[in-house]
């Protein structure tokens, strides 16, 4: 049964109530672990500067404010009542656009895992995948009243520890079973084993990050996919928006942004670290990635204290 779409006082008003719980639980800027593992919760009171990370397949909805994300070249624009779901690990940037004291940035995320979306496929034999297709690893799109109201039982169960064990695994099936029918759901179906081409790149992307210090060797890679060493670079754009290459490089640059700042090593030990073989090369495509040379660029993360605004708990 399709979902009828709300009438926008409803969708406020519903809105207005997920803002409420995300607040309850969130009592200050930063992305909150709850104990149920695959669910955060987001707070932003101030328009950021732009933070890189390696987004995990997941579903985050909007319950305020707005954010953008930057993946290669491209951009994507999210506000209340939109989802921003991915299907693979990418490296992206993101800001949060509308945010204030008064009236600050939140969201939910909820990360998902590509078994479970085998597990929908094999129950319900949802259109079937295009095998032979490869679609974006990410997209925006809008909430229906059902994934809206899922959402807020989710978040409800918070309240209820003994309740939340038992029946959020199972609003989170809900939630993604929802993003599945949506009309861009192709993209989280091609995550599942055995989904095709977009699958075999969900493997060569984790291979790249468990060795993205090493020597990228494409050809190996494909070989051990079962791919040609061209196929292998169009899906991967196809998928990702970028060339194996440049994926390794956003991946290197943001591990080492990450040592900078949370251990005493000078910029040129960390290039070696991460896989650069020439230090000024380093410092070249680390200020073209984050606008600023290491030192001056560390600086200023600190200044702006914003390794102290993540990886926060819940509180209740």
């Amino acid at each position: 049964m399709i979902s009828k779409p709300l009438s926008e006082g409803l969708m406020n008003e519903k809105l207005a109530e997920l803002a409420k719980w995300i607040t309850r639980f969130s009592t200050s800027d930063g992305t909150y672990q709850t104990p149920f593992p695959a669910l955060s919760l987001i707070r932003n009171s101030e328009n950021a500067v732009p933070v890189y990370t390696v987004y995990e397949p997941s579903i985050c909805l909007v319950a305020q404010g707005s954010k953008l994300v930057l993946l290669a070249n491209e951009t994507y624009r999210y506000g209340p009542s939109q989802y921003f779901a991915a299907s693979v690990d990418l490296p992206i940037s993101g800001q949060v656009t509308d945010a204030s004291s008064e009236h600050p940035y939140l969201a939910i995320r909820l990360q998902i895992n590509p078994q479970q979306v085998l597990e929908f496929i094999e129950v319900t034999d949802h259109e079937g995948i295009a095998q032979d297709k490869s679609s974006r690893g990410l997209y925006v799109s809008c909430a229906t009243s059902d994934m809206l109201d899922a959402f807020l039982r989710l978040v409800r169960l918070l309240e209820t520890p003994n309740d939340l064990a038992v029946l959020a695994p199972l609003i989170s099936r809900e939630i993604l079973y929802r993003a599945l029918q949506d009309r861009q759901g192709n993209a989280l179906r091609q995550m599942a084993p055995g989904a095709g081409y977009a699958a075999l790149i969900a493997e060569v992307i984790r291979r790249i990050r468990e060795s993205y210090n090493q020597p990228l060797r494409i050809d190996d890679l494909a070989r051990e996919v079962g791919m040609s060493s061209s196929s292998l670079h169009r899906r991967f754009r196809d998928v990702t928006a970028m060339s194996p290459l440049q994926f390794q490089k956003q991946i290197r640059l943001q591990e080492a942004r990450q040592m900078l700042l949370n251990e005493p090593v000078q910029a040129a030990e960390v290039a070696f670290r991460v896989g650069y073989e020439s230090p000024s090369q380093f410092n070249r495509e680390y200020a073209r990635m984050f606008g600023k040379p290491p030192i001056g660029d560390i600086r200023q993360l600190k200044t702006h204290s914003l390794s102290g605004t993540t990886g926060k708990s819940y509180k209740s």
